[in-house]
């Protein structure tokens, strides 16, 4: 699948040109080599030190607050050794979808629907601007921070109240942890003027993909200043669709090729990459990417991941990381009947049976994280809680025991 431009644009050789560039790295399908675990230097030559999983907790995005002093405040009480910047569904702005939009040309919101309208005068100087705002970047002739791609208070509030609150606390982090929504989920959720997806119209899909790998890329510049590991998770709820009816179109070479371009961007500013996916896929998709992290809803979907029984002891061998979603976050019920220790033992369960398909058993405990299964925002506050406790139990069982 190739760009290519639009014939009535033509006649704008500048824009022919600029756009040229950008078909040839959009239609490679090579796969990028996975990027070491234990990567300690950054694309500005910042020494970051290597990162350890080890069973450490860590939380998945979202809280059912409305202050992001609050909600980076829970962040730091119940998962300090990863703390990560909060999106708050209360805040429409904070959206899955809308909150990565700004700096993309064409979008507009009218009478409560958001969508990229190609129909408009400005359209094609927009995206001529776009691209050569891209070309500075990824040439080295503008800093990301003063672009289009960098995050704004507006819209991700709580990334700089993370790095307001690194500032004050005692406690360095192992790493510090970001996430963009994924390139499928954005492209087939978000739709042009006739309600079709970006995901069909190939000089749309490139302008989202590009949008989000320089986004992603921006925080991990901004998030390994100060030495540390940045994880940036791409969440694709979107791909518990893939081989369905809907998405009957769309090629594993198209996901691979668009979650490629995140995880290389991701990996060139010297941050670890990893895919979160809260229900049921072809896990191959991942497992077969260069992605560091593969995070899955392990309360629900254990079984159906540990069908993949080659892919999974590959990914262990490369040294990848899996988040465990151990603590479930899509049942009130579940939530509520569920403890520290119920959890601890369906994990071991869980692990144990990994052993018997032949992965390693001191490989799993250093190539784990712990999480809850999904973002808590759309919880009650009580409900989320619970769940951020149970994280913190858990990953502090299976750390501590003797």
């Amino acid at each position: 699948m190739l760009v290519s431009a639009d014939p009535s644009v033509a006649h704008n050789d500048t824009f022919a040109q600029l756009l040229g560039t950008f078909i040839v790295g959009f239609g490679d399908t090579h796969r990028a080599a996975t990027v070491p675990v234990s990567q300690h230097l950054s694309m500005e030559g910042v020494v970051v030190d290597p990162f350890e999983a080890n069973r450490l907790p860590v939380l998945i995005g979202s809280l059912p607050v409305a202050d992001h002093g609050a909600a980076i405040g829970m962040v730091f009480e119940y998962t300090p050794e990863i703390p990560l910047w909060v999106q708050l569904p209360a805040h429409p702005e904070e959206g899955m979808i809308v909150q990565f939009l700004p700096g993309m040309p064409g979008v507009v919101h009218k009478e409560g629907r958001t969508f990229v309208d190609t129909t408009t005068s400005s359209f094609e100087a927009e995206l001529l601007k776009f691209y050569e705002e891209y070309l500075l970047v990824t040439e080295g002739d503008a800093p990301l921070d003063s672009t289009r791609f960098a995050l704004t208070e507006e819209t991700a509030k709580g990334f700089f109240a993370l790095l307001d609150a690194l500032k004050g606390t005692p406690r360095v982090p192992a790493a510090l942890k970001g996430q963009i929504t994924g390139p499928v989920t954005l492209a087939t959720a978000l739709t042009d003027q006739d309600r079709r997806a970006l995901f069909y119209d190939e000089r749309l899909l490139d302008v989202a993909v590009k949008t989000l790998a320089m986004k992603a890329r921006w925080q991990v510049e901004k998030l390994s200043q100060g030495g540390l590991p940045a994880i940036v998770l791409i969440d694709e709820p979107g791909l518990a669709g893939f081989g369905t009816s809907a998405f009957i179109s769309i090629s594993r070479e198209d996901v691979g090729r668009v979650l490629s371009e995140v995880i290389e961007a991701i990996h060139l500013a010297g941050g670890l990459a990893g895919v979160h996916v809260c229900a049921n896929t072809d896990w191959s998709l991942i497992l077969d990417s260069s992605a560091d992290i593969l995070s899955f809803d392990a309360y629900g979907f254990f079984d159906r991941l540990a069908l993949f029984q080659d892919g999974l002891k590959r990914f262990f061998d490369q040294g990848r990381i899996l988040a465990w979603g151990i603590v479930p976050t899509s049942d009130g019920h579940d939530i509520e009947k569920e403890t520290g220790p119920s959890l601890v033992a369906k994990w071991q369960a869980q692990v144990a049976h990994l052993e018997t398909l032949g992965m390693d058993h001191d490989r799993i405990l250093a190539q784990s994280l712990i999480t809850p299964s999904c973002g808590t925002g759309s919880l009650t506050l009580d409900q989320a809680v619970k769940v951020m406790e149970m994280t913190r139990q858990v990953s502090q069982s299976l750390r501590f025991q003797v």
